[in-house]
């Protein structure tokens, strides 16, 4: 287990650049079982979870080329339906929380495909009937392998195109669905669809690769079966929770800081939310510039009431802000209420927070209320673990601004989700080592 060792207190600048978003790259790497022609992507991050994902999809018979950092070319012609079969699959699967998304490409492709339990954050229950129900929908039956505890799906007849109604608006729920849709016989109609820009992103490839899909970007997508899909290209977005991380890095520091190529059009509420706890922003092109403050001042509501934070799905915040969110809000003026309605367990890190001497009240496992110290009082340097890939950043953040010289243990969670980032901080200004 490695560790990062960080000495708080001191100011970042300059300028960095976002890498490829995580959650859109485990889709795309997904939808090239579709095909069997030769699929490119570019910016593909190069993270521990898409490494184990692209490790996964190497297994199971996908030629793959790294041409250069992040820009490869996947050809999914000789899959090893053996190996697809096999209880190894099974376990690797199950150890990887983007594998989920493996299941649909592989069930319109092969009519048959193994869904274990995924692995990932241990953040609370992550469902996993919308994709099961959505598949049956489809045409699909399953039964459960004790053995392999998994879900075992066949398709022997193919899929078959239908009308439904989501009962939550699962992000990978929805891909997965879109994804075996793409070669279903007739006509798939899904409301309550999830419309991120990362599903908008998957549609597009799929219809540069063949697919013929309506509605995308909104909650109610038609897609067309067609036969067959053919190879594309494709060019992964900056990861926006890499740019909200970024902001909270140069407002708990205190510290101007320019993040570049952020892609602001598809940032949402991302921007509106970090001004809500008093951090001024500047679009300039496509980069925000975050200007050096000396105090930021939490809004209030109209009423005067306390501000409220809360995730939901898009437009709304993503969840995985919320942790950065919190721990800036720490050394704000004022206070706010942080609402985690999608996952119970990811508050609970707040007791590190509250062990270096942050304010905050845990209400309940999805409320928060922290009440800033406008940097009047600094946190103090702790020993810490990281939980999950949010709140290990997080944890990060806090230590950045601490007094004295923090550790954080288990920092393969962050690594699961942020590229090198001890060294592209080391590069703003930040004293960071990893032992």
């Amino acid at each position: 287990m490695s560790t990062f060792i960080i000495e708080g207190g001191h100011e970042l600048s300059g300028s960095i650049i976002p890498q490829g978003a995580k959650n859109e790259a485990l889709q795309i790497l997904s939808a090239i079982l579709l095909t069997d022609e030769a699929v490119s992507v570019e910016n593909v991050p190069e993270i521990l979870d898409v490494k184990n994902l692209i490790d996964l999809l190497k297994c199971m018979g996908v030629s793959v080329t790294r041409h250069s950092k992040g820009e490869y070319t996947f050809i999914a012609k000789d899959i090893d339906r053996n190996y697809t079969s096999s209880a190894e699959f099974v376990k690797k699967c199950a150890a990887l929380r983007g594998s989920v998304m493996i299941s649909g490409p592989m069930l319109a492709r092969f009519g048959e495909t193994y869904f274990p339990k995924p692995g990932g954050d241990k953040i609370g229950r992550r469902r996993i009937d919308t994709h099961i129900e959505g598949f049956v929908n489809l045409g699909a039956t399953y039964t459960f392998d004790k053995e392999r505890r998994a879900y075992h799906l066949i398709a022997p007849k193919g899929l078959h195109g239908t009308y439904m109604l989501l009962d939550e608006a699962s992000v990978t729920g929805t891909a997965n669905i879109i994804m075996a849709a793409s070669l279903a016989k007739g006509d798939t109609v899904i409301y309550n669809a999830a419309c991120e820009p990362y599903i908008q992103q998957l549609c597009r490839l799929l219809t540069a690769m063949g697919a013929n899909i309506e509605g995308i970007g909104s909650n109610l997508v038609t897609i067309h079966g067609v036969e067959k899909l053919h190879g594309a290209s494709h060019r992964i977005l900056p990861d926006m929770i890499e740019v909200g991380s970024f902001i909270g890095m140069a407002a708990i520091t205190r510290s101007a800081l320019t993040i570049k190529d952020v892609s602001y059009e598809n940032l949402g509420i991302i921007p509106e939310a970090f001004k809500r706890i008093g951090v001024k922003l500047e679009q300039r092109g496509d980069d925000i510039f975050v200007p050096k403050q000396e105090s930021y001042e939490i809004e209030s509501f109209i009423d005067g009431s306390i501000m409220t934070i809360a995730d939901a799905p898009w437009p709304g915040l993503t969840p995985d802000l919320l942790s950065v969110l919190l721990v800036v809000a720490t050394q704000c003026k004022g206070s706010v209420l942080i609402h985690q309605k999608m996952f119970e367990s990811r508050l609970f890190f707040v007791d590190k927070l509250i062990d270096m001497g942050a304010q905050i009240i845990l209400c309940d496992p999805h409320r928060a209320v922290v009440i800033g110290h406008d940097h009047k009082f600094s946190l103090k340097a702790n020993r810490m673990i990281s939980p999950d890939i949010r709140a290990g950043i997080a944890l990060l953040l806090a230590a950045m601004s601490a007094k004295g010289v923090s550790e954080i243990d288990n920092i393969e969670q962050i690594d699961r989700g942020y590229e090198e980032i001890d060294t592209r901080l080391r590069a703003l200004g930040a004293v960071i080592t990893r032992k």
